[in-house]
């Protein structure tokens, strides 16, 4: 994600960190060269003048920017849902040790310890739903939390925050058969259980469901058409001028169509994704602090406007 304050005016156009032009500056390329040709021509296309006039263009133009809105406003509601998950995840983690260690009595055998487990799983919940949704691989984040017998026996599981979460709702149960968790009191931390289950389900719906391809297709397809034929329509209203609007036009159009794209999926790595490097790290470091460890890791910072 990238956090950067607004630049100047004089810094506005010149900043490419954060924008879409590395994206599409291929296509207004493209069409800036064939808005030179069609303006150096006058519109005429292996001696057949083409004279589209401006009413179509203006016909298709605002439905075309009404759907680029509805897309990308379906685009930005699947990535505030995701936000919304990881804050929900944050709290319910927050609230699972606070859980832990108030209400579940301390075991005088080392194998009794649930609670302390039940917490560092959780930091491994975290880790874990985050390499799911990045299909990266989660070891190195999840061994350090997990005991090594527990992590050979989940490790090659098709799901791994379910499974943990299997193994904390079995500690759940320990405790209550060994009578240090009040029977009153378990269904609390079993709803907590469950939200984070509901969050990782919430995400992976997410994930797993992009916007209809054949409607990111149709408007691909009408963005580019429009702008292709756009110099047409323009050459013999406004003549030189052709090339410098076609490309504003373009860069609005292609600009909102890739930005629609880098927001739809909101759990990868690219620069407008969520933080979820950050968010799993706030976990660890409030999760740890509960348990009374001190030396806590740092929070992760922006590097270079980027916060990952």
């Amino acid at each position: 994600m990238i956090v950067r304050d607004r630049p100047s005016a004089l810094r506005l156009f010149l900043v490419m960190r954060g924008s879409v032009m590395p994206n599409i500056w291929k296509s207004l390329l493209v069409t800036a060269l064939l808005a030179i040709a069609v303006t150096w021509t006058h519109g005429t296309l292996w001696g057949h003048k083409i004279a589209i006039g401006a009413i179509p263009f203006t016909l298709m133009g605002l439905p075309l920017a009404i759907f680029l809105g509805f897309r990308n406003n379906a685009a930005y509601d699947r990535y505030w849902e995701g936000r919304k998950q990881w804050g929900e995840l944050v709290l319910r983690s927050r609230s699972l040790a606070r859980q832990c260690l108030s209400l579940i009595a301390p075991g005088d055998t080392p194998d009794a310890a649930s609670r302390e487990r039940m917490i560092r799983r959780a930091i491994a919940f975290a880790h874990a739903l985050r390499h799911r949704l990045r299909r990266s691989d989660p070891a190195a984040d999840i061994e350090p939390w997990i005991a090594p017998q527990e992590w050979e026996r989940v490790r090659d599981l098709p799901n791994l925050p379910h499974a943990l979460m299997l193994e904390m709702g079995a500690d759940l149960g320990q405790c209550l058969r060994e009578r240090r968790l009040d029977p009153c009191l378990a269904p609390g931390i079993d709803a907590t259980l469950s939200a984070m289950t509901g969050v990782a389900a919430a995400c992976e719906r997410i994930h797993g469901t992009p916007i209809p391809f054949s409607y990111s297709l149709l408007l691909h397809r009408t963005a580019y058409l429009y702008c292709v034929l756009l110099p047409f329509g323009l050459v013999d209203a406004i003549g030189d001028l052709t090339p410098l609007v076609t490309l504003l036009v373009a860069y609005t159009f292609f600009g909102l169509d890739a930005l629609g794209d880098e927001i739809e999926e909101p759990f990868g790595t690219s620069d407008h994704d969520l933080p979820l490097d950050a968010i799993c790290r706030t976990i660890e470091i409030d999760l740890r602090s509960a348990l009374g460890d001190t030396t806590l890791p740092p929070p992760l910072l922006p590097v270079d406007y980027r916060l990952s």
